[in-house]
């Protein structure tokens, strides 16, 4: 069984966050298989350096799901911040069909804590998206 708690000097805590978020527009960005490939290597890079551990990432053709576990320090807005801008960047640095666009988010997104359902649910939730009809 893992771990589920973070302990940082006098602080341990139990912070899940499932998010949902979409680009621009509902553009069905992640058609490529490079596209997603390369937003999850960005996100992984992002959430080891600010030391958020990823239970589960799944991106649909048209939006993204994270289910994180965070330390304390950072609110869910810092998180998607973080997260939307670095791979908002670098994806349309890398990708010429995505250029043209001035963002590659929308401002939204969705936020929930795990704090009626398990974390297994969430994560198996995440998971099955792709597999939807």
């Amino acid at each position: 069984m893992e771990n589920k708690y973070r302990a940082t000097n006098t602080t341990v805590s139990l912070i899940n966050y499932h998010f949902v978020f979409c680009p621009r527009y509902r553009r069905k960005i992640f058609l490529k298989s490079e596209v997603e490939k390369r937003f999850k290597e960005l996100t992984e890079e992002v959430c080891k350096e600010i030391d958020i551990n990823i239970v589960a990432m799944e991106c649909d053709k048209d939006h993204v799901h994270l289910f994180l576990n965070t330390p304390p320090t950072f609110s869910p807005k810092d998180i998607m911040a973080k997260i939307k801008g670095v791979t908002s960047k670098k994806l349309r640095e890398e990708f010429p069909h995505l250029q043209h666009l001035p963002s590659l988010w929308t401002r939204s997104y969705f936020v929930s804590t795990a704090g009626n359902v398990s974390s297994e649910t969430i994560k198996r939730y995440v998971e099955q998206q792709k597999t939807r009809g």
